[in-house]
């Protein structure tokens, strides 16, 4: 079951456990412990319902191990919030036998039978083989021909705020091959999911200013309430595109449920005034033109359908956090001074 968050996955498997009295398995990246904490601190503990869960945790940012920098600070700090969180942990490694994997399954049983949870944290490379799959759709842009197709349609003196993962490399890369800079454009490398609230918070403080969110459908499902409140809330001019691959690539490639819901009619049902959706060339195009006409008359929502993959080439940002953040800052105030 691939659930819209971690927190979510938890639930899952609570009522896994409920229904069942066996104890759930959750897989999940060490960077999404956050959306975990709720539901391991006020339902799983065994000082409220005492339910057992397993969870096997990626270890990205691994102290040692290089990682792009959103993942440093959560590598350092996955064991001790873990401790922090009452969660027994066995790393797991390369040189883990099966013998020292058996004997932290019997002393995790234990725990179990308490009501208290347990994690495999899992170094990288230490989980060999496995599943594997090959996910496809049908739609025929790539995500990085409508990343460009946005970036030919923007103004000076627009804000771009992209979602976590390729989206923003190939943002990144798109503004490289045109020789522009890199201040219109927020890259958020980490925070999976809230993008949409980050550019909220832009066009509340940067009125008159066009803010355009690329988002992606498994960041959208992570945090649908976001919508909710872009909505009510009415920034008249944000524009939120969001590409629908049906997948959550930049991490395998597994499916999630863009392939059955109905973006455009969940954004009218939020309060998006205009709503569109595009699933090829032409359409994004003629989209792209009719936003154009609504300024100051958001927000504006757009689907846009995109396929499966990215260049093997791809790359990744050069530059940092820190000055991607400080050139984003000075371009939104030199605006403003125009």
């Amino acid at each position: 079951m691939i659930a819209a968050n971690e927190g979510a996955a938890v639930g899952i498997a609570a009522g896994h456990y409920l229904a069942s009295g066996r104890p759930g398995l959750v897989y999940l990246q060490n960077s999404g412990i956050g959306n975990a904490v709720n539901p391991i601190c006020s339902l799983l503990n065994d000082a409220v319902y005492g339910i057992p869960v397993l969870f096997v945790i990626g270890w990205r940012g691994q102290p040692g191990v290089h990682d792009e920098p959103q993942h440093v600070f959560q590598g350092e700090v996955t064991l001790p919030l873990l401790d922090v969180l009452g969660i027994e942990t066995v790393v797991l490694g390369k040189e883990t036998t099966e013998e020292e994997l058996a004997a932290a399954f019997d002393r995790f049983a234990a725990l179990f039978a308490a009501g208290r949870s347990a994690a495999f944290v899992v170094e990288k490379g230490a989980l060999a083989g496995g599943l594997t799959g090959e996910y496809a759709n049908t739609h025929p842009l790539s995500r990085e021909q409508i990343v460009n197709t946005i970036v030919d349609a923007t103004r000076p003196d627009d804000i771009i705020v992209s979602t976590t993962g390729k989206l923003s490399r190939e943002l990144f890369e798109a503004r490289e091959a045109r020789g522009q800079g890199h201040g219109a454009d927020f890259l958020t490398v980490g925070s999976m999911g809230h993008s949409s609230m980050i550019a909220l918070g832009i066009a509340l403080d940067a009125p008159g200013r066009r803010v355009l969110v690329l988002d992606g459908d498994g960041a959208v499902v992570m945090h649908t309430g976001s919508l909710a409140v872009l909505g009510a809330s009415a920034p008249a001019d944000l524009v939120h595109v969001v590409v629908n691959n049906e997948a959550h690539e930049s991490v395998g490639g597994m499916p999630t449920v863009g392939t059955t819901i109905d973006f455009p009619a969940m954004a009218r049902a939020f309060g998006y005034p205009h709503v569109f959706s595009a699933a090829d060339a032409d359409e994004l195009a003629a989209v792209l033109g009719e936003i154009d006409k609504l300024a100051g008359r958001g927000p504006v929502f757009v689907e846009v359908k995109s396929s499966i993959g990215a260049r093997p080439d791809l790359g990744r940002p050069t530059t940092t956090p820190e000055e991607n953040k400080r050139a984003f800052m000075v371009h939104v105030a030199e605006a403003r001074g125009r």
